[in-house]
């Protein structure tokens, strides 16, 4: 999994690109790619502003590319890490959801497969 991480009003250290990498790195178990295809992870961290002194100063986004969907997930927190830890959670969200309807939607069609093969018309 290839991922690019951008900064807003903040400067990328060592620590914070480890620790998006191992972060984004446990969300790609989530996303079943093509043999051929890689997901690409856009992860935007920052600032809102540079005036705040409290609140929700800091916001993490990631955008994600999985066999041609598009997943997005937004986290804005009082700290840059739990808004990264935030935000990974809702991708992990997003990517088992759209798996679970997939597989229902199969299931579905299987099912009425049966039933035509098994009562000779579907219902």
């Amino acid at each position: 999994m290839k991922i690019k991480i951008t900064t807003t009003n903040i400067d990328l250290t060592q620590a914070i690109e480890n620790y998006v990498d191992e972060k984004m790195k446990s969300v790609e178990k989530f996303a079943i790619p093509h043999e051929n295809e890689e997901p690409v992870v856009s992860v935007e961290i920052g600032r809102t502003t540079n005036h705040h002194q409290s609140g929700d100063v800091f916001v993490a986004e990631a955008n994600m590319t999985v066999r041609g969907k598009h997943f997005r997930a937004t986290s804005e927190k009082y700290d840059l890490y739990a808004a990264v830890d935030d935000m990974r959670n809702e991708l992990v969200r997003e990517l088992s959801s759209h798996k679970d309807k997939t597989q229902t939607l199969v299931r579905k069609g299987t099912g009425m497969i049966k039933n035509m093969l098994r009562f000779g018309k579907g219902e």
